[in-house]
């Protein structure tokens, strides 16, 4: 059994150890080069496991450019897996193997099809998730579901948490998927139209704070936008500050407008919001001297 294996983030990685582990290693991989990295902020340079292995690699910009597509076309893949690629697999690439591309999706499918599904996990709140490999069709995530893997989501989950979260899960559905792909019977599970959700795409500017936003609100939006994403930030005498990590405080005893920095201490300092105050414990941008100068974030 031939596959192929495109992607360019960390769970590319994941997915192309698993295949290897699997006794089904990819006889090519198509990935971004190096300088093309800032594409993805969780980037990842497939070349040097591929070719430790003895894998082809071709290095592409659009998966759907003809070069791409002669490239992957020339090694004949029976399957091809495509796991961390942003781009919409046309109907040229997809004819490569028809019917036999297997996408990868961090979601429960058919929930929260679309972009940036782990950011959307938490700042929704959502309690359960899963992750899918599913058959590649016209639609967008909206394919028959070959695998799929379902669990908890933390009470305080955060991107990191939850990434780590969905590369075991998307390791084991790999492996899975490999012993039913080679069985000549792998599953074509329908998905239930009535239930699909869609979730938008969101760019580094989607993690500014707004101060007026309850504190819980703003928990989610810095444990949702975190590493390894750009993170949630606001501005600070006219410096951006990046905020890593930070706790809602229930109760406060300060009068004071959102955005205001009421307590400073070595390791923290408190912000009013526009409901309860966050203690802001981890940050880029600023030493605890400037912050101690200055009372209101959000402002430039």
């Amino acid at each position: 059994m031939r596959t192929a294996l495109v992607g360019a983030v960390e769970g590319s990685l994941w997915a192309l150890r698993a295949m290897i582990d699997a006794g089904c290693p990819p006889v090519v991989v198509a990935t971004l080069a190096p300088e093309l990295s800032k594409r993805h902020s969780d980037f990842v340079d497939l070349a040097p496991l591929a070719r430790e292995h003895g894998i082809r690699v071709v290095h592409v910009r659009n998966i759907n450019e003809p070069e791409a597509i002669a490239a992957i076309g020339a090694e004949a893949p029976d399957y091809i897996f495509v796991v961390g690629w942003s781009q919409i697999c046309g109907p040229e690439f997809r004819q490569l193997a028809p019917e036999r591309v297997i996408g990868y999706h961090p979601t429960a499918l058919p929930r929260m099809r679309g972009r940036a599904a782990l950011p959307w996990t938490i700042l929704n709140d959502e309690k359960i998730t899963g992750g899918t490999l599913f058959w590649v069709d016209e639609g967008v995530d909206s394919g028959d579901i070959l695998e799929q893997r379902f669990f908890h989501i933390a009470p305080r989950e955060t991107a990191r948490s939850l990434y780590d979260k969905h590369m075991q899960a998307l390791d084991a559905m790999i492996r899975a998927s490999i012993a039913s792909l080679a069985s000549g019977a792998p599953p074509h599970t329908k998905q239930d139209e009535t239930c699909a959700t869609y979730a938008a795409r969101r760019g580094p500017e989607d993690g500014r704070i707004d101060w007026t936003a309850s504190a819980d609100a703003i928990d989610r939006l810095i444990r949702a936008v975190g590493e390894p994403y750009p993170g949630a930030f606001t501005s600070h005498a006219g410096k951006r500050l990046v905020i890593w990590r930070a706790f809602p405080m229930a109760d406060h005893d300060h009068h004071a407008m959102a955005g205001q920095v009421v307590r400073v201490c070595d390791e923290h300092f408190d912000v009013v919001t526009g409901n309860g105050v966050l203690r802001v414990e981890e940050w880029e941008g600023e030493d605890i001297s400037s912050i101690r100068n200055h009372i209101v974030l959000g402002q430039s």
